[in-house]
This record gives C-alpha cells, structure tokens and sequence, in this order.
C-alpha cells in the first residue's frame, strides 16, 4: 500500500485562507487504511479550517467528501457536483491521486493534504514499514522475498556491507540489516551458496532514475 501522512492542519488551514469555498476530498483505498486521508480525517480537516476561519473572522463554505479511489478518473466523476462548487479542492490522497485529480479537473485547484511518503506495510497497529521502492526490476527471487533496494539503506545488491552488527545497520539500531534478513532466510531454506555470485551492478534507468515511467497492456488495452 502507499503509506502518506496528513500535512499540519495548520498547513492545510494557511493554504486554503483565501478561498470562500472549500472541498477536502478523501480517498477510500490506501490513504484510508493507514489514517491519514479518510472520510474520518477527511471530516477533520474541514472541521479544523472551519473552526479557524470562524476565529479569524472570515467564515468559510467547507465540505468534507470522500470517494472511493482518487486515482481514477471513473472514481472522482462521483464528486463532480460538489468539486465544481468549490473554490479549491484539499486533496487527502497520495500523490498520484492529487495529480490524477488536477488531471480530471483541470480547470480546479487541488491542493494536497497529505505527505505521501512510501510504499510499505503495517506491522503493527501505528506502524508502517517501507518495503517497496518500486525499482522497476523485482529481484525478490533471488533473495527469497526481503528487497535489498528498499531494505538495505544503501539498496546494495551484494551485502551486507561490514557497517552492520548484531543483525541492525549502522544507520540506526532501530533499524534491521535487510542483507543480514537476507542471508538468515538464505539459510533457512539452504540456498546461501547463492549469494557466492556477484550480481553485477543495478540497472537503474527501469526505476525513476529513467524518467517518469509508463506502462502498456497491449491484451487489455481498449
């Protein structure tokens, strides 16, 4: 899932001051689930620059809204009426769905309310773990399921480096060794005379080091 986190509403208050009519738009899918751009937060956020703009005396029109994915045009066509009164809209989607947004409805404003932050899971309740940097080029084949580009913090295809220890790297101890993860799962299913091979360096041009990247399904294009 995309992991983000909702902006200050301080910040979000000061973006919208001069607009009369405001829409805050949550997303239902990843934003949802990891708290930050929801129809609850989604409420939030209205209410706080409601309640500011009343202290600063200059009340505002502002609605709270919430559609099921951002980032497809068939989803936001279900909120047309009410983006299309607003003087601006607070996106609390991810960053792809604040620009699939600006995108539909080019005419309107969409101002982001969040901070997308990473691809990752939830370990835990209030946890999420960065697992993914969506390189272009998946090798999780080759080391059983853990990602050296996004669990190694210096995405080393060939590892450990020598500044682990204990299992932790030397970034934080917070924070695990993915090659050590790596060549414990190696030896859990006896394959650790594989990582004897030198993977030759990262071809990096199929991640965003290549340019904004696109992709065609020829079989379920339309």
């Amino acid at each position: 899932m995309i992991v983000a986190e909702r902006k200050p509403l301080s910040e979000i208050i000061n973006a919208v001051e001069k607009y009369d009519k405001v829409l805050v738009l949550g997303c239902g899918e990843c934003v949802t689930v990891c708290m930050a751009g929801g129809q609850k937060e989604a409420k939030e956020a209205a209410s706080a620059i409601s309640i500011a703009r009343k202290k600063a005396g200059k009340p505002v029109d502002v609605k709270a809204h919430t559609v099921e994915r951002q980032c497809e045009f068939e989803y936001l066509e279900s909120a047309r009426e009410l983006v299309e009164e607003a003087d601006v809209v607070v996106s609390l989607a991810c960053g792809v769905g604040i620009q699939t947004m600006n995108m539909h409805y080019d005419d309107m404003l969409t101002l982001p309310g969040v901070n997308t932050t990473f691809m990752g899971l939830p370990t835990q309740q209030g946890v999420w773990m960065e697992n993914c940097l969506g390189c272009g080029k998946c090798v999780l084949e080759e080391t059983l399921g853990i990602c050296p580009i996004a669990r190694c913090s210096k995405s080393m295809v060939n590892g450990p480096c020598g500044g682990s220890q204990d299992g932790k790297c030397e970034v934080s101890k917070e924070t695990e060794c993915g090659w050590h993860l790596i060549v414990e799962r190696m030896m859990k299913f006896d394959k650790l005379s594989a990582l004897e091979e030198v993977k030759p360096p990262k071809d990096w041009s199929t991640s965003h080091s290549g340019g904004p990247r696109k992709m065609v399904r020829e079989d379920v294009k339309l």
